[in-house]
């Protein structure tokens, strides 16, 4: 087959959050680029949160994404409260770790079944999969439901949840609720179990990266709403020496920034958090990780849908294990009174690691902000990866190679919104 002046294009990138394009050049046989166009608008968060009172992030920042809102209200929380000088303790922490378990429940639910298993079972997309296999879609919406469910009884609702607030919660949830749903959970964890063996039945295309991995890391747990950075390349650094290892730029072609570890590409999410902390899962998340072929880490991004299934396993357990021993926080928010200064947040979205800095007046009103979400972290990463991809496949035609590149964004379930501050493929062939 000629290489040359082929393109490929798609109007949009189906089964991701927002727009975006793809622009391939193959010159000789050979990639010269691969450049992903984020092209939504900026959105001005960082900036409209100047002068705002340091109370406000949480709520604020949560709206930057429908889909893992928490994410946003955790690091802006941890961030806020380093600045102020102020600790939440265990029981209020617990809350938030239970909380965030019930969004990775949620959006891992959503990205296996609805966004990415139509991939692996030829089909377009879900409503296409459920007129076959409408018990395999009715599954993982049962598990997105018990995510959602989670979500609002800690959070007050499931979309941009109004219970959280620095320093706590504005009201906790009572024990007697708590255990009511969990009845609800246990369910969901055999499904979850479930959805890690159907999910290895899969049949992957052949890819290993060799990108550094970047993750949130705690003593003795799976990392979460907190914890310190470490990397596959030796590094461990805490949250406020951020910005000394991690340097964005702006490239061209893309609304999103682009980010280096240290100068180098790198990659966060499932793949990182596991690859790092996969000892540290709890023992029924660890034998459905080895019943489904994975070993102590993952560096194929196909394989990501497994690594999710695993995710989703121990965020049930985890869910089943803090209400199992929850003790209602009184009172369920600590104090947090304004001081000038800093202060340096991250978490674990689903995607990847979030972080957040706030500068501080010593009114508490915000001087400066920054966000860095992990979609953002991961455009170099995901740019390289589909030149691997389109390397490794040029004997394929157009059809099959855009569906492909499709195929290998969605591996790492992108929230393009999240990241502005997908696809239309275009593929020049000379």
């Amino acid at each position: 087959m000629s290489h040359r002046s082929r393109q490929l294009k798609v109007s949009s990138l189906a089964r991701v959050e927002g727009e975006g394009a793809l622009r391939v050049s193959v010159v000789d046989g050979r990639v010269e680029r691969a450049e992903l166009n984020i092209y939504e608008p900026p959105r001005f968060f960082e900036a409209f949160l100047c002068g705002r009172a340091h109370t406000e992030p949480p709520d604020i920042t949560a709206r930057i994404c429908g889909i893992c809102p928490v994410a946003y209200q955790i690091s802006a929380c941890n961030a806020i409260e380093q600045a102020c000088g102020v600790a939440v303790g265990e029981q209020i922490g617990d809350l938030r770790r239970l909380l965030y378990c019930g969004e990775w429940i949620s959006s891992h639910a959503l990205h296996i079944y609805l966004l990415h298993a139509p991939d692996f079972l030829g089909y377009p997309d879900a409503i296409s999969l459920a007129k076959d296999h409408r018990d395999i879609v009715e599954r993982g919406l049962a598990l997105k439901k018990a995510g959602n469910e989670l979500m609002t009884l800690v959070g007050g609702r499931a979309i941009h949840p109004i219970n959280v607030r620095i320093g706590g919660f504005y009201s906790a949830p009572a024990r007697a609720e708590l255990t009511a749903l969990a009845e609800r959970l246990r369910r969901a964890l055999d499904d979850a179990l479930d959805t890690v063996r159907w999910a290895a039945g899969f049949e992957f295309p052949d890819l290993r990266l060799d990108h550094e991995f970047l993750a949130a890391t705690e003593p003795g747990r799976y990392a979460i709403a907190d914890g310190t950075l470490r990397s596959s390349g030796g590094l461990s650094f805490p949250a406020d020496e951020f910005g000394e290892h991690v340097v964005e730029e702006q490239v061209p072609h893309s609304t999103a920034l682009h980010a280096r570890l240290d100068g180098r590409r790198y990659l966060t999410g499932p793949l990182a958090r596991y690859t790092l902390n996969s000892a540290a899962l709890s023992t029924i998340a660890r034998q459905a990780a080895a019943e489904a072929g994975l070993g102590p880490e993952c560096r194929d991004p196909f394989r990501s849908v497994l690594v999710r299934g695993v995710e989703l396993v121990y965020a049930l357990d985890e869910a089943l294990r803090l209400i199992e021993e929850y003790r209602e926080p009184e009172p369920p928010a600590v104090a947090v009174p304004p001081r000038a200064g800093a202060g340096h947040g991250v978490s674990e979205a689903p995607r990847g690691t979030l972080y957040h800095r706030y500068e501080l007046d010593t009114d508490g009103l915000i001087r400066s902000a920054t966000i860095v979400p992990p979609t953002a972290q991961n455009q170099a990463a995901i740019e390289d990866d589909l030149r691997q991809v389109v390397s490794a496949n040029l004997s394929l035609d157009d059809p099959a190679l855009t569906e492909l590149c499709e195929r290998t964004i969605r591996n790492y379930d992108p929230c393009i919104s999240c990241a502005a501050h997908f696809l239309e493929l275009t593929v020049d062939r000379g």
